[in-house]
């Protein structure tokens, strides 16, 4: 009896790990795909279980995206890291830009975990601003990047990002290299760059 019980239970928490490791590859595949709007209920059907079993693993949507994209928001900060450690300035910026539009581009979730309001992604987010922050002033103070930039600006190339459409991942890949290239020159400081109009508030400020 204490065998098959033994059993039935190793049974029942490997069914569980498997259902775990199910919902999270649907939700991150949903969450590329289609952004963080994707219902739990569609996770759950495209899992092939019930609302309630996301919910026993994930209590909240909240949870389920902390999981989902703990890797995503860490790439951020990493790729900023990247940037900044570039001896020239302006190269860690145009770098800081490409990489993070090519990510996105593969992931459409990344954009609204980056620049989300909500709690659980402020940590991971808040160091990756400040740390481009950082980037940003050296490439001014270097004269390569326009001195009336601002954190917005970024904000706003990652949210046109979000808008290509394209046959298949790797067209939208493409279309978001060309996008970055045309925003990098933009950014870029000129003998005469025209003035901007104001910029729009779109990130809670960083303390």
């Amino acid at each position: 009896m204490r065998a098959v019980t033994a059993e039935v239970s190793q049974k029942l928490r490997s069914d569980a790990r498997d259902n775990r490791a199910r919902i999270l590859a649907v939700a991150r595949a949903a969450f590329a795909a289609e952004g963080l709007g994707v219902p739990i209920r569609e996770i759950a059907r495209r899992a092939q279980v019930g609302a309630a079993t996301v919910y026993r693993h994930f209590p909240t949507k909240e949870a389920l995206l902390t999981e989902v994209f703990a890797d995503p928001t860490a790439l951020c900060s990493a790729v900023v890291e990247e940037g900044l450690a570039q001896a020239d300035p302006w190269r860690g910026f145009c770098l800081v830009i490409e990489k993070l539009v090519e990510a996105h581009a593969i992931d459409r979730g990344l954009s609204g975990a980056f620049t989300s309001r909500l709690p659980y992604f402020t940590a991971d987010r808040d160091r990756a601003i400040r740390l481009l922050l950082q980037l940003v002033r050296r490439a001014k103070e270097a004269g390569d990047l326009r001195a009336d930039f601002v954190l917005e600006d970024f904000i706003l190339t990652m949210m046109a990002n979000d808008g290509i459409r394209a046959e298949s991942p790797e067209l939208r890949v493409a279309a978001s290299r060309r996008f970055a290239a045309l925003m990098i020159q933009s950014f870029r400081a000129g003998p005469h760059p025209a003035p901007l109009p104001p910029a729009v508030r779109l990130l809670p400020v960083v303390q």
